[in-house]
């Protein structure tokens, strides 16, 4: 490929066209650079998705919103396994949904689902998707997820919690570091 120096061409001389567009392996790295950088954000935003979704779950079996528990109504309060799979919900997926305590939230998540896939759907057949039970395993593998990877970006525990703990550490450690690299290095002019 050759570069030319025509106006309407986005290669600069020395360049090929093929590493101006993105496609040589230097735009391949500049990509995934990129993507890295938006990681702890996508990660964030697919915590927030499964937390509503999941809360919302729980919502319509105790309250009766959302067209409700199993097409309408509520599961009776008390009642196993139901009642309490809806208050686990709820308060996990609210909690998974804000970012507060979202590893406890999901480990407690992905073990509800993974008692409703093996004790509702799997005794019906073996595969998901014959006993109904999808939403089960993806939840109860998304939530999993949740428990290795920790909140991502947009977190509440960011602000005030463990979060904020660790983040206080690492600057009084730099700034201890700074100075103590003050003192060793003399100044010469």
């Amino acid at each position: 490929m050759s570069t030319t120096s025509n106006p309407g061409n986005p290669a600069k001389s020395g360049e090929t066209a093929a590493t101006s567009t993105g496609t040589g392996s230097e735009g391949t790295a500049g990509l995934v650079a990129r993507l890295n950088q938006a990681q702890p954000y996508a990660l964030g935003l697919f915590r927030i998705v499964v937390g509503l979704l999941f809360a919302c779950h729980g919502a319509a079996s105790l309250f009766g919103v959302l067209g409700g528990a199993h097409g309408g109504g509520t599961v009776e309060a008390g009642t196993w396994p139901g009642w309490y799979a809806a208050v686990i919900q709820l308060v996990a997926g609210g909690l998974v949904l804000l970012g507060l305590g979202t590893r406890s939230a999901a480990f407690l998540a992905s073990g509800s689902m993974a008692y409703a896939y093996f004790k509702v759907h799997q005794p019906e057949a073996l595969f998901p998707l014959q006993n109904g039970g999808e939403p089960s395993a993806l939840f109860c593998w998304a939530f999993l997820l949740l428990v290795f990877t920790g909140p991502g970006a947009l977190a509440l525990d960011r602000l005030f919690g463990a979060g904020a703990r660790n983040g206080a550490a690492v600057t009084a450690r730099g700034k201890k570091t700074e100075e103590r690299e003050e003192q060793a290095t003399p100044i010469t002019a």
